[in-house]
This record gives C-alpha cells, sequence and structure tokens, in this order.
C-alpha cells in the first residue's frame, strides 16, 4: 500500500501544480475558477472530480467532473471531512488516508494542493479520486504468519465464569469426527475447514470448488460415509502445513475443547495454504497463529494464564 501511495503521488504531483497555478490567477471567481478546472480536468490522471476551498474548507468553485460542471457543490462546507482534516497551509501537497465518499459511498482518495496569492496560503485545490479507478501495482495483500489475539464481546467476556461447557453432538463422537476431517483434509481435497464445536458443524472448502463453502452437520461429521462424496485428491504440494502434521493439530484442538469446562475451545479453524490456525475460547477471545506454533503449545500453556 505505501508504494502504491508514493507511486500515486509522484504521478500526481506535477500535474496538480500546474493546474493549481492557473486556479491562483482565476482566485477567487467562482466562474474563473470552474473554467480553469473545466479546461484541466483531463491531465489530471484517474480524476473524479476537481473542485477549489478556502483555508476554511468553503467551496469557491463548481464541482468539475468527467460529465462537466456540477454546480450544486459552490458554497459546500467540506471543512468536516476526513481529507480537510489533513490540510495544512505548510503542507504544500498532500494525499489523505482513504475515506468513504459522501456521494457514491464508494473508498477514495483526495490530493490537496495549497493555493498561494501573493506568498500566502489562499485556500486548496482538491482532487477527489475513485480508489476503484486507480491502477493496481504491487503484490497481493499477504497474511502475516504471526500471533494475532483478538478480544471478543466484552459482555460475553464478563459472564464467561458464570457458564459451563455443555456436551455436544460433535463432543460425543469426537475421535471419529477428527479422523474424518484428517481423511478429508489429507486425502480428499479440503484445505480449509472452520469446526464450529457448540455447534456441532463444520463449514468446508475444498479445492475443486474453492469459491463456494459447504457445510457439514453433525451426523455427516461423524458419518464415515461422507468421505465418498469428496474424490481422492492428492495433498497440494504448494500446502504450508504439511500432511502428516494434520493429525496433531486435529488432537490438539480435542484437547482444547475438554481441558476445562468453563474457557473451553468453541470454534477453530485450519487453512493449509496460509499455514494458520485459528482458536475462539467461552470467553470470546480468538488467536490466530501458525500452525508450528500451535503444536508448540500444550493445555498448560492456554489455561495457565488469561485464555481469552
Amino acid at each position: 500500500m505505501r508504494e502504491q501511495r508514493a507511486e500515486l503521488f509522484e504521478l500526481l504531483l506535477n500535474p496538480v501544480r500546474r493546474l493549481a497555478r492557473a486556479c491562483q490567477k482565476a482566485w477567487p471567481e467562482r466562474e474563473a475558477l470552474t473554467e480553469v478546472l473545466l479546461a484541466g480536468f483531463d491531465a489530471i490522471p484517474y480524476c473524479t472530480y476537481l473542485y477549489v476551498v478556502d483555508l476554511n474548507g468553503f467551496q469557491l468553485s463548481d464541482n468539475v467532473g468527467r460529465n462537466g460542471r456540477i454546480p450544486e457543490h459552490f458554497g459546500r462546507d467540506r471543512s468536516a471531512r476526513p481529507y480537510m482534516k489533513e490540510a495544512r497551509p505548510d503542507r504544500d501537497f498532500i494525499l489523505s488516508e482513504a475515506y468513504i465518499s459522501l456521494s457514491a459511498h464508494r473508498p477514495s482518495i483526495t490530493a490537496l494542493q495549497t493555493l498561494y496569492r501573493d506568498g500566502e496560503p489562499v485556500g486548496y485545490l482538491g482532487v477527489d479520486l475513485d480508489l476503484r479507478d486507480l491502477p493496481m501495482s504491487g503484490d497481493l495483500y499477504t497474511e502475516p504468519g504471526q500471533w494475532h489475539q483478538i478480544k471478543g464481546d466484552p459482555a460475553i467476556r464478563g459472564t464467561v465464569f458464570q457458564q459451563t461447557r455443555v456436551e455436544s453432538a460433535l463432543d460425543r463422537n469426537i475421535d471419529q469426527v477428527m479422523s474424518i476431517l484428517e481423511e478429508l483434509i489429507v486425502e480428499r481435497g479440503m484445505f480449509q475447514c472452520v469446526l464450529h464445536f457448540s455447534s456441532s458443524r463444520a463449514t468446508i472448502w475444498v479445492v475443486d470448488d474453492p469459491f463456494r463453502y459447504r457445510i457439514l452437520q453433525s451426523d455427516a461429521l461423524s458419518d464415515p460415509d461422507i468421505c465418498l462424496a469428496y474424490p481422492p485428491r492428492p495433498y497440494p504440494a504448494d500446502a504450508e502445513i504439511p500432511a502428516d502434521s494434520i493429525a496433531a493439530i486435529l488432537q490438539g484442538l480435542k484437547k482444547l475443547r475438554f481441558a476445562d469446562d468453563t474457557i473451553y475451545l468453541r470454534s477453530a479453524s485450519i487453512n493449509i495454504f496460509n499455514g494458520l490456525i485459528s482458536l475462539t475460547f467461552s470467553c470470546d477471545g480468538s488467536h490466530y497463529m501458525p500452525y508450528s506454533e500451535f503444536l508448540d503449545k500444550d493445555t498448560a500453556f492456554w489455561f495457565g494464564g488469561d485464555s481469552g
């Protein structure tokens, strides 16, 4: 993201400054400013709207877009908008953080170029850009392979010691369920699984149809025949989790489910490609961690302190 912002900054800087010089000559007349924006619109890459505001954020020109002028924005108070909160006269050119636009309700960015008369700052040239129009550069974001702990609903955390784990259908058949899940992951193309212990169901994704999830309820989870619904597939060579670690991970989840009747594992997920395990406990606290770290921890680690 930083690289893309830096590229956009460099791309906009000179065209916006050239247009700003023309705006300074037309300052502060509405019609003259709007005509300058109309003439210069096509020179600003990826631009959605142009406008001019004073230092207090009051608009002195019409909006100018791809289809021409939009006069109803003249006189608009933009002072409360996120980009105006970042504006300072001593910052000659800024590229705002992304925000949601008021008109189209879409992620946007605004560039602001300070305008000067007689060497003194008098206002800003605003350049709105819709994130959908910007070119994508760089690689797709990759989830970092490090431990994350996320606190859950405070209402649940506040009553955690008033609850006790109730045995579910999945709990009663836990060994068979874990064997079936191991078969599905290692031998039959399942690459992600979210296991809900308390409601006795699993949400799964398979390599043959990765964009659709499937739900296995308690009867399917405990019936080996379910394996016949998924054809044999070789274990993916690019999986982060080795096939021979799947059984140990599933057994680790089982131990956390039964280790304590008050602080217990409510749900968990496995994704073999990013190598992450997620755990959500009865206190509604969640952990996301690399599978290797999960395997390194025993139940004493989780229940010797605050697990949520």
